[in-house]
C-alpha cells in the first residue's frame, strides 16, 4: 500500500485546502492522472498520482486544510511504477513537522473559492469571470450556472485572494534575499536578427499561430541553461542538486494582482510553435484555474519579461529553492554599433541573478553571452 501525500508546491507551501477529489476508492490511475484539486495561495491546482494503481481509501474530506505531506489517500500500486515518490523532491521545502489532523474549515459563507466543472472553467474564461468571486449555491464545485449568475450579477469587492498571495510572495522574497548570497550580472542583447526571423516565421500565419518574443527569450535561457548545469537546479539541504531536465518557470501576472511561475517542462528539447502552444496553455489556466502540480513545484530556473511595460531593465530575486532567475526589460531602440557604422537597432537588457553557492560570475557571465549567442542565430531555437 502506498500513501498519496499533500504535495509541496514551493518552499513557502506550508499547507493546503482539498477542494475536490477526482477518484473514488475502486478506481484505477495512472502515473500523471489528476486525482485532486487542491488550493493554495496560488489557487486552485490539480495534483497528479506519480504511480500506477488503485484507489483504496479517501482519507481527507473536501474542505479539509491539510499540511504538507499529510496522506490524502492510500493507494495499492500496480506495475512496475511503485509507490508514489514525494512531489517536494522536485521543489523542496524543509521536511516538515509530523502532521496533525487535517482542520476542517468552517462551512463555506459564499465567498470562499471553490472548485468549479471543466464547462463552469471555460465559461467563466469566456465571460472574464473570476472564479475567486463566484458563490457555489448548490455546495461543493461551482456549476456553470453560478458562473452565468455571478457574470451577471454587480460588481463585488476585490477578493481576498490578490491579498493572500502578495503575503507570501513578500514572505518567500524576504527569505530569499535573507538567506541566498545574491550576485548579478547584465547586459545588451541585439534584437535585429531574432526580429527578422519572427517577421518572416509570422508573415503567413494566423494570428493564433504566431510567435512572440517571449518565446525565442525562453528558448534562448532554455539552451543557456543546458550547457551551464550550476544555474539549473535547486540548493537544498546545504548543498546544490543539478537538476536533469531544463524546466523553465514563467512569470505570469494575474488579472487581480500577483503572480505565478509555473514551469514549461523540457524547454530546451521543444520546437517553437511547439513551446509556444504550451505557453499560452499555460498563461490560460494560470489566469483561470488549472494548473498542476508538477507545473509548479518542478521549475529548474524562472525567466521574469517586463514585456511592453516600458521599464528596461529588471534585476529579480530569485525563487528558492532555484538558483538562478533571467530577466528581461522591454525592448527599445538604441544606437548600436555594427562594425564602424552606427545604427537604429532594437535592443533588450538581459540580466542574471544567481546564487553565488551554486555558481560563480566567471560562469554567469559566459552564461549570459550563451543566451546572447542564441538569440544571434534564432533559426536555430
Amino acid at each position: 500500500m502506498a500513501d498519496f501525500l499533500m504535495p509541496s508546491l514551493g518552499a513557502d507551501m506550508e499547507s493546503g485546502t482539498l477542494t475536490e477529489w477526482h477518484v473514488k476508492p475502486g478506481d484505477t490511475v495512472k502515473r500523471g492522472d489528476v486525482v485532486a484539486s487542491v488550493e493554495t495561495s496560488k489557487g486552485i491546482i490539480d495534483i497528479e498520482i506519480f504511480g500506477d494503481g488503485v484507489i483504496e481509501e479517501l482519507l481527507v474530506a473536501p474542505g479539509a486544510e491539510v499540511p504538507v505531506g499529510h496522506a490524502l489517500a492510500r493507494y495499492r500500486p500496480t506495475g512496475a511504477a511503485g509507490p508514489e515518490p514525494r512531489v517536494e523532491q522536485a521543489a523542496p521545502s524543509a521536511p516538515p513537522p509530523p502532521a496533525p489532523p487535517p482542520r476542517v474549515r468552517a462551512p463555506d459563507t459564499g465567498s470562499e473559492r471553490r472548485a468549479a466543472s471543466p464547462a463552469a472553467r471555460k465559461r467563466a474564461a469566456e465571460l472574464g469571470v473570476d472564479l475567486a468571486s463566484v458563490v457555489a449555491r448548490a455546495g461543493g464545485a461551482i456549476t456553470l450556472q453560478d458562473v452565468e449568475q455571478a457574470a451577471a450579477a454587480p460588481a463585488a469587492p476585490a477578493p481576498r485572494a490578490p491579498t493572500d498571495m502578495r503575503a507570501v510572495i513578500a514572505q518567500s522574497m524576504s527569505r530569499s534575499k535573507r538567506e541566498i548570497p545574491h550576485y548579478y550580472l547584465a547586459t545588451t542583447i541585439d534584437l535585429r536578427r531574432a526580429a527578422a526571423f519572427l517577421e518572416e516565421h509570422n508573415r503567413t500565419r494566423p494570428v493564433t499561430e504566431r510567435l512572440i518574443f517571449g518565446v525565442l527569450l525562453v528558448k534562448a535561457v532554455a539552451r543557456a541553461a543546458a550547457r551551464f548545469p550550476e544555474l539549473n537546479g535547486w540548493w537544498r539541504e546545504g548543498r546544490f542538486d543539478a537538476a536533469q531536465a531544463v524546466n523553465v518557470g514563467t512569470a505570469i501576472r494575474l488579472r487581480d494582482g500577483g503572480l505565478v511561475a509555473p514551469a514549461l517542462l523540457g524547454a530546451d528539447r521543444r520546437p517553437l510553435e511547439e513551446l509556444m502552444r504550451a505557453y499560452q496553455d499555460l498563461v490560460q489556466r494560470a489566469r483561470t484555474g488549472g494548473l498542476r502540480a508538477t507545473e509548479l513545484a518542478s521549475a529548474t530556473i524562472t525567466v521574469s519579461s517586463l514585456g511592453d511595460a516600458g521599464v528596461e531593465t529588471v534585476f529579480p530575486i530569485i525563487h528558492p529553492p532555484q538558483v538562478a532567475i533571467v530577466g528581461f526589460g522591454t525592448p527599445v531602440l538604441r544606437p548600436w554599433c555594427d562594425g564602424d557604422t552606427v545604427v537604429a537597432a532594437r535592443v533588450v537588457s538581459a540580466t542574471l541573478s544567481a546564487d553565488h553557492r551554486a555558481s560563480d560570475g566567471h560562469r554567469g557571465s559566459a552564461f549570459l553571452v550563451a543566451v546572447a549567442d542564441s538569440l544571434q542565430r534564432p533559426e536555430e531555437l
